[in-house]
């Protein structure tokens, strides 16, 4: 009995007992790494740089003054030849210098403490006095686009009659704008156009005055006379011709 008893024990024991592994083998995943290339540009110096880093440590940089690839250990591997030659590289360098033209020019406009506007002002239609025309007012050369135009008629202020465009964007990143007033010229007028600053009251004026036009009838005795004396000229050198023609036939018999 007491054999049995142990042999029952022992399958107690052993129905409880599992296996237990010592390590569960999961796959190592690959490591990640980073090869770069940076090439920035900036106003201060230096004005260009370039290298080439694997994940924190940099590998090579690009000596710009002499166009050369360096590499970061003076007893490291030279650059491999026949990848980004230094010819190769102007294009970068160059597209790089404009992008950060275009984003200062964004970013600041293109005058960092704005733009002086120009003011030209002219006829819409030839002129004719006492007869209604147009004036335009073209300002041009504004940043930022905050000004306002007023127009004046031998100096009190016009209101009626006038016109204001919106800006128009230039491919400088600045910006046009046009105004017109309906005007009626007579000799002795003087019209300015008015243009302020918004930022700081800066104000640029651009005038003008009817010039009197040569009367018709002076013109067409003016063009008679040019044609008359064109006429005379060209005459006078065909008989000139002509007596010389003459000439040489009779010397030839």
């Amino acid at each position: 009995m007491q054999g049995e008893d142990e042999r029952v024990r022992a399958q107690c024991v052993c129905a409880w007992c599992v296996p237990v592994p010592h390590a569960l083998s999961v796959p190592a995943e690959p490591s990640l790494h980073t090869l770069s290339e940076v090439l920035f540009c900036q106003p201060d110096t230096p004005l260009l740089g370039l290298s080439v880093a694997f994940d924190s440590e940099q590998l090579f940089s690009f000596d710009v003054p002499n166009s050369q690839w360096l590499p970061q250990l003076p007893d490291g591997p030279a650059w491999p030849a026949g990848i980004e030659q230094p010819q190769e590289l102007l294009h970068d360098t160059e597209l790089c210098r404009e992008l950060l033209d275009l984003l200062t020019r964004i970013a600041t406009g293109p005058c960092l403490d704005g733009c002086i506007p120009v003011a030209d002002v002219f006829l819409k239609e030839p002129l004719q006095l006492g007869y209604p025309n147009t004036l335009v007012c073209m300002v041009a050369n504004i940043f930022p686009p905050a000004i306002t135009i007023s127009w004046q008629r031998d100096g009190i202020p016009v209101t009626d009659g006038v016109t204001h465009l919106t800006y128009t964007p230039m491919e400088d990143l600045g910006f046009m704008r046009f105004s017109y007033l309906e005007v009626t010229p007579h000799s002795g007028d003087i019209y300015s156009c008015i243009v302020t600053r918004e930022r700081d009251n800066v104000s640029v004026v651009a005038y003008w005055v009817p010039q009197d036009p040569i009367p018709s009838d002076v013109l067409a005795m003016a063009v008679c006379g040019a044609v008359t004396v064109l006429g005379i000229l060209l005459a006078l050198l065909g008989l000139g011709l002509l007596l010389s023609a003459c000439r040489r036939r009779a010397w030839g018999k």
